[in-house]
């Protein structure tokens, strides 16, 4: 099937096959040249043994081919081949009998090859040989191929009415598109065209068998006639001479045109099925052990009768025992995977089963991560052509998992078809929450606020970041490092990106199951901490909103321990997730302080001055601790205020932490 890619319009056309395209009408032309001029001996070496190359390139290619219309060429190849082989039999024939007095390489030392090391230099023996294979090659090999062939075009031409109203009715049916429909109807009206052309080839050999007896026959007379009429040759030294170098033309020629023959007959014999027909021959003749057990059995049989060869016929009858034995298990193997789905509640995949109701199993639940790519970007993930992202995002789940304290769910990934070429989208629960589009073949120079100079390429915006970021060419790499510029690959811009967004969404991946997971690692470590913990003194679903709370506020929960223990302190007083999780903000304040500042004895901080403090405070209690009592005008110039100190700490390298009263903190921030 051809596809037609929607951007195949913007790709530059290159005349690849300009220069092949030359090659079959100088075939035909150098044949026909063959014909009317003298050709040297050493061209007719040459030309013969392209002779034999082409014959054994075409079988093998006829052998290879997985459907018939693949080869749809292979008429007018047999054509061409046929006239160069009757070509060089015209002009060997005029070498033999002008030098074939002087010696048996005077017709070239392909010919006289043939002659003397095929058939042992005997005329009479290879006569034979050469009746024989004409024989094989006209009676049995080119007869039956021929009635195939007629017997193929003539179902196929029967059968092209039926086919166009089947596609036709599916097309009415909405089973398939226009654009379908015509490719079927092409591909239907090639497979006629293909078989009608085949049955008209199979005369070319036909006759070119019938045409190699003729030849023999005349180079044999003509050379008698010759050597002893103008040469005054004896008869028998004439027989000797000629006959030895006609039989070598003959057998020169008629070894290719036997090759022809046989891809002519594996052609019209293949089914039309997308089969590798080496793999479908061996499957179907060895796909029943019995068959080669009887062999096996029979073969030794006739290898333990006194007087048979012994060695033969026993080696052979283990090898068909041996064979018969591997298919056997490998049957057996094959049933048993077969059966597991039905023994599991699964449909198999008998076609004649009836199909099972539905199931809770045909409902698929969504992927807790998941990340679609476009076909462009597949060789990203696939580690056969080099892809680096699998281990990118498994190193991505390790550094969060360690950073949050709990185990990342995997990241299944898919490709979409519905997505551009070369963007990918990550979704969180089935809901996508990024997009973005990448290169594969480039690299993202990223502005990270100060760079030296401009670079050349697409100007994009890091999809992690939101920073000024170009696309380039690897090689201007250094070139844009050099510059200030931030060099990464695609693999790590898509990495980057999801752990950006898993990092902002960490709260979403900690469910149920990982908080019991949690208290189960803790219980092997501090088992008298979780034994009455939960549901005794918390129900597990007040753990996990604590835990979720914490991850929203970018707080980490690796020390479980002191999780647990504060909200085992705190579960007698109060089981308001909100009061809980304040208190363990408090019992982990070494650990928020060293995730903004590291190990510094000092964290500089924005404090409110006293009077604006005590406003907001006042504020809050006559509106009962809304944010909704306070002055718009004075929320706004707070705001700006707040934004600008945070600005100046940014610039100064420092963390942007404002220290207030617990009063009322989490009321403001929502200003």
């Amino acid at each position: 099937m051809k596809l037609t890619l929607p951007f195949a319009d913007k790709l530059p056309t290159i005349p690849r096959r300009a220069l092949p395209a030359i090659g079959a009408p100088v075939m035909v032309l150098a044949a026909l040249a063959m014909i009317v001029l003298p050709i040297p001996a050493i061209l007719l070496d040459l030309f013969f043994t392209f002779n034999i190359a082409l014959a054994m390139v075409v079988l093998l290619v006829s052998v290879y081919t997985r459907r018939p219309l693949d080869f749809a060429a292979f008429p007018t190849v047999l054509l061409i081949a046929t006239l160069l082989r009757l070509a060089l039999n015209v002009a060997s024939t005029r070498v033999v009998l002008l030098y074939g007095h002087e010696g048996g390489s005077a017709a070239g030392n392909v010919i006289e090859a043939f002659g003397n090391v095929v058939i042992g230099g005997n005329y009479a023996v290879g006569l034979v040989v050469f009746m024989i294979l004409m024989i094989i090659n006209f009676m049995v090999v080119t007869k039956g191929a021929g009635r195939i062939s007629e017997v193929s075009a003539r179902f196929t031409l029967d059968a092209l009415p039926g086919k166009q109203m089947a596609i036709d009715a599916d097309l009415n049916a909405g089973l398939i598109d226009q654009d379908q429909a015509r490719l079927r109807r092409f591909e239907v009206t090639k497979e006629a065209d293909f078989y009608g052309s085949m049955d008209g080839a199979s005369k070319f050999v036909k006759g070119d068998a019938i045409a190699g007896i003729l030849i023999l026959f005349l180079n044999i007379v003509g050379g008698l006639s010759i050597g002893m009429m103008q040469y005054g040759l004896g008869f028998s030294e004439a027989l000797q001479i000629y006959t030895l170098l006609t039989i070598g033309d003959g057998l020169v020629a008629q070894i290719p045109s036997l090759l022809l023959s046989i891809a002519a007959a594996i052609m019209v014999t293949r089914q039309n099925t997308d089969e590798d027909m080496g793999q479908q021959v061996v499957f179907q003749l060895f796909d029943n052990p019995k068959a080669l057990t009887i062999t096996a059995g029979i073969l030794f049989v006739m290898g333990i009768v006194p007087g048979m060869p012994h060695f033969a016929f026993l080696l052979l009858a283990a090898l068909a025992g041996g064979g018969a034995y591997w298919m056997h298990r490998k049957q057996k193997v094959k049933e048993e995977t077969k059966n597991l789905p039905a023994e599991a509640g699964g449909n198999s995949n008998d076609p004649a089963a009836p199909p099972k109701e539905l199931s809770w199993d045909d409902v698929h639940p969504v992927d807790v991560i998941g990340l679609e790519v476009g076909y462009r970007l597949i060789p990203l993930v696939d580690k056969d052509q080099g892809g680096e992202l699998l281990e990118r995002v498994k190193g991505v789940r390790k550094k969060l998992s360690q950073d949050f304290g709990f185990l990342i769910p995997a990241v299944h990934i898919r490709d979409n078809l519905e997505l551009t070429p070369n963007s990918y989208r990550i979704t969180l629960m089935g809901v996508a929450v990024g997009e973005a589009e990448i290169r594969p073949d480039q690299e993202l120079a990223i502005n990270p606020g100060q760079v030296y100079g401009l670079i050349d390429g697409e100007q994009t915006i890091d999809p992690a970041f939101g920073l000024e970021a170009v696309w380039i060419q690897e090689a201007q790499r250094e070139h844009a490092q050099a510059l200030g510029y931030t060099v990464v690959d695609s693999s790590t811009v898509l990495a980057t990106h999801l752990s950006q967004l898993l990092t902002n969404n960490a709260a979403q991946l900690l469910g149920h199951e990982e908080v019991q997971n949690l208290l189960e690692m803790l219980g092997r470590s501090a088992p008298k901490l979780v034994e009455d913990f939960v549901p005794e003194q918390l129900p597990l679903g007040t753990v996990v909103k604590v835990l979720q709370n914490l991850l929203h506020e970018a707080i980490p929960i690796r020390d479980v321990r002191t999780i647990v223990q504060t909200l085992a302190e705190y579960s007698g007083k109060s089981q308001e997730p909100d009061v809980l999780t304040a208190a363990v903000r408090i019992a982990l304040k070494r650990l928020i302080v060293q995730e903004i500042n590291g190990i510094e004895p000092e964290l500089p901080v924005i404090t409110l001055i006293p009077e604006l403090e005590q406003i907001l405070h006042q504020t809050m209690q006559a509106s009962g601790g809304e944010s909704a009592g306070i002055e718009p005008g004075l929320a706004e110039r707070l705001q700006a205020s707040l934004t600008q100190a945070t600005q100046e700490q940014e610039l100064k390298g420092e963390a942007a932490v404002l220290l207030t009263s617990g009063f009322y903190v989490r009321h403001w921030l929502s200003l």
